[in-house]
């Protein structure tokens, strides 16, 4: 009897082992496939399945797109978008760039993108039409002058009371100009035609984010240009953000990765990479 309830007990324990193994296998395997279905249901969220379509401007400018290319990944922009494409789950083959307008981007209605990224600011405005990643960068703004310029050795805002100053229509770079120092602002359709108006006299100065204004000096956009200084207080607290289609299914997924970026320091690592002799060493007005 004694060696009959050890069998049973054996018995049981056994039972009990085998149990809790194939539980733990199966929720190991639950675990897998959960995982690769949320990669897979993102691939097939997108546009065209299997493809991350990802939109900039036409032209794209250095130091954001390097050459007007941004599918060799050189430029800031372009990096970054690689880099959200590669947290998601698709390989660089698996991006298909295409080019919108500043304004058709983020006006409401349908996209022939997945995410968008041409340095839009994130505004509540913009909020009501499209959906907003988390900042990839904040950059501060800047006045660009030509160097023949009466306005040349300003060291002030107060010293461009009575300029001429253009910015781009419906931009954070406007907006700041506007609040920081005049609100006769001419407005202008995009950078290079701002830039042209600055280079043939039909304003007196130009206001972009501060890596642009680095550009277009290192270009020549504006013949005898210099960057004046950076706006105080003009970094704007909401930044640049990836722009999706309203309601995307997608904007979870792009949130996530570029927080995750921000957590691990890898996005900082861009922004270095990229960016740092675009921003350094510019002096900020008074």
């Amino acid at each position: 009897m004694t060696f009959s309830r050890k069998n049973t007990v054996i018995r049981l324990i056994s039972t009990a082992l085998t149990f809790m193994l194939l539980a733990g296998s199966s929720a190991c395997a639950a675990d897998s496939t959960a995982s690769s279905d949320s990669s897979t249901d993102i691939k097939q969220a997108t546009m065209q399945p299997g493809t991350l379509t990802i939109a900039t401007g036409q032209p794209a400018y250095t130091p954001y797109v390097f050459d007007n290319k941004p599918e060799t990944g050189k430029g800031f922009e372009s990096a970054v978008a690689y880099a959200v494409a590669k947290n998601m789950g698709f390989s660089k083959d698996e991006v298909h760039w295409v080019r919108t307008t500043f304004d058709a981007a983020i006006a409401p209605g349908s996209k022939d993108y997945d995410l968008n990224i041409q340095q839009f600011g994130i505004t509540p405005e913009r909020r009501k039409a499209v959906d907003f990643s988390p900042s990839y960068f904040k950059p501060t703004q800047a006045i660009v002058v030509r160097k023949d310029s009466k306005y040349a050795p300003a060291s002030s805002i107060s010293q461009l009371k009575d300029a001429s100053i253009g910015a781009m229509v419906g931009t954070t770079s406007y907006d700041c100009a506007k609040r920081k120092i005049t609100k006769d602002i001419k407005t202008f359709n995009d950078n290079v035609g701002l830039a042209q108006a600055l280079d043939t006299d039909q304003i007196d100065a130009m206001v972009v984010d501060t890596p642009t204004s680095v550009n277009i000096i290192k270009t020549k956009q504006v013949h005898q240009g210099k960057v004046l200084g950076q706006l105080p207080g003009s970094q704007d607290p909401e930044g640049m953000g990836i722009v999706l289609p309203k309601d995307s299914k997608l904007t979870k997924a792009v949130s996530k990765a570029v927080s995750d970026m921000t957590n691990d320091g890898s996005l900082k690592k861009l922004q270095d990479s990229w960016l740092k002799e675009y921003t350094s060493d510019i002096p900020t007005l008074q």
